[in-house]
């Protein structure tokens, strides 16, 4: 077997491990969005009980958000918080490289996703924060993941790096 190179190595290790702190279910299409202490992810569904669920295998069946991304949000849009609700996203984790884990797979409580790509912000958020507040979230938006092994999550399970399935470019190097 060829020797790994040493930007594979490193894409390959990712020892830190997150944590849920925030579930959210949006059950209608620009509803409003209900926080729960658990739910279940299905092939089929997606986070059960959200609207945009997705079709199975789908690129979007659930979204991410990285907690510390908020406090830098926050800061530029002149605001002391944001809540996770008004953010729209269905899970928001900490103590991990959210971004890092586009097209990686992962364990987060009892189901496996794997990163599909980056999660734009919400046609909605100009509303919600004001003028200038799509260009402040891009880039600190999340990810879209699809569903690779049902199973339930809580607030509180953790978030665990599997592998990656991304390969390195020689401009990477």
């Amino acid at each position: 077997m060829a020797e790994l190179s040493s930007m594979q190595s490193m894409l390959r290790n990712m020892p830190q491990v997150g944590t849920i702190h925030w579930i959210g279910l949006r059950t209608a299409k620009k509803g409003s969005v209900t926080p729960v202490p658990r739910a279940m992810i299905t092939l089929d569904q997606g986070l059960v009980g959200d609207h945009f669920s997705g079709k199975p295998g789908a690129k979007r069946q659930v979204t991410l958000i990285q907690q510390e991304h908020f406090a830098v949000m926050a800061s530029m849009l002149g605001v002391s918080e944001i809540l996770p609700e008004l953010f729209r996203r269905n899970i928001v984790i900490s103590g991990i490289n959210l971004n890092a884990m586009r097209d990686c797979q992962f364990q987060i409580g009892d189901a496996i996703l794997e990163g599909s790509g980056p999660c734009a912000p919400c046609s909605m958020i100009e509303k919600t924060f004001g003028p200038g507040a799509y260009n402040i979230s891009r880039g600190h938006s999340g990810i879209t993941a699809r569903v690779i092994k049902a199973g339930e999550i809580w607030v509180g399970c953790r978030v665990k790096f599997l592998s990656s399935n991304y390969l390195p470019t020689s401009d990477d190097e």
